[in-house]
């Protein structure tokens, strides 16, 4: 029999459920974790890939000699950071250290879970191909992060912006393919919703997607840099240097006054097309959580606005950009949750 509620769940999934909620909300503080990382500049103060023995931190005076003897073997000790000391170097270790140890935290919650569910036998059979295709993802997250940073040990000590975006998009995606499966085990409702609807939030959820990935682009470039002001860059809305490069389109990935530009009219874009959205959601004859959804979803749209603006005009300080980046992923949360009630799914 159906249920009224709208969270509803069953009690042979319900474990299920709770153990890929731990697992997307520790997805998401490692997304933080690593939007940290790259802000502080800290991703290349490891320069080599244990993925056993690199559990161990630095736990003596010569162990963090040892660490930090290697560090400055490399091209961005040698280029950017050769005045840095030891007592410099031992947090932006730990930041990468603590990036890298969450990483294989979340490899053993989701293993281990997974496998213990496999021997029961608990996992419904259309959930098995998801469940370890996200085990496959999640280990080449592991690898593409190593590649990544391989990038930036070598003469430029830059990571890839290449590299940086594909490794957050594949950990955006892995959260999204998470959350979208607890929406399936818990969700319980039975709706009509017209199609130009389900159509503008499925659009909607790609689009926060491919904006998300222009931050990682932003980000990669360090292209919030320059034009530290708002709403013009500089003293232009359309600042005359953009896709000066040759070919012209390449500067869409490499020029940072290009990057940041673009970025700003995703945002515009996608601040209109919600607002849109809105406006035919909420004059719609849909269920009232559509709606309450919606409501959120124009909040945290306002918010991370707010947090967009202030991390450029306050030249990029590190707790708002961080919070700037996890409200990308709030964003699309409450999308995937408005995008998931549309399509109105069966529960698994």
């Amino acid at each position: 029999m159906t249920s009224s509620r709208l969270i509803h769940l069953k009690p042979d999934t319900a474990p299920i459920f709770w153990w890929l909620v731990i697992c997307a909300c520790v997805i998401y503080g490692m997304i933080l974790l690593g939007g940290v990382t790259r802000l502080t500049d800290s991703g290349l103060s490891m320069v080599d890939w244990k993925p056993i023995m690199g559990i161990i931190p630095p736990l003596s005076e010569n162990d963090w000699q040892e660490m930090f003897l290697k560090y400055q073997q490399y091209p961005e000790y040698k280029k950017t950071n050769f005045e840095m000391t030891l007592s410099e170097f031992k947090p932006i270790f730990m930041y990468e250290y603590l990036h890298r140890i969450l990483g294989r935290i979340i490899g053993i919650i989701f293993f281990i879970p997974l496998l213990y569910f496999t021997i029961r036998k608990a996992i419904p059979p259309v959930l098995i191909p998801r469940l370890y295709l996200l085990l496959i993802l999640g280990g080449f997250q592991g690898v593409l992060g190593w590649y990544m940073v391989k990038s930036g040990l070598v003469d430029d000590p830059n990571v890839s912006q290449y590299r940086l975006t594909a490794h957050l998009g594949m950990a955006v995606f892995i959260y999204s393919l998470i959350l979208w499966t607890v929406f399936d085990l818990s969700l319980n409702y039975n709706h009509a919703i017209r199609s130009r609807i389900k159509w503008m939030s499925s659009t909607l959820t790609l689009l926060i997607f491919l904006m998300i990935l222009s931050g990682g682009l932003v980000a990669g470039t360090r292209a919030g840099i320059p034009f530290p002001t708002w709403p013009l860059m500089g003293d232009t809305f359309i600042p005359p240097q953009i896709y000066s490069m040759n070919p012209s389109w390449l500067s869409a990935f490499e020029d940072m006054a290009t990057i940041q530009f673009n970025h700003r009219m995703f945002a515009y874009l996608l601040t209109i097309f919600i607002v849109i959205f809105a406006i035919v959601l909420l004059g719609s004859n849909v269920p009232r959580f559509l709606k309450n959804g919606t409501t959120v979803l124009l909040f945290v749209l306002s918010l991370q606005v707010v947090l967009g603006i202030s991390t450029l005009l306050f030249y990029i300080p590190i707790p708002v950009a961080a919070a700037h980046q996890v409200g990308a992923i709030a964003l699309l949360s409450v999308s995937l949750f408005i995008t998931h009630s549309c399509l109105s799914r069966e529960q698994i």
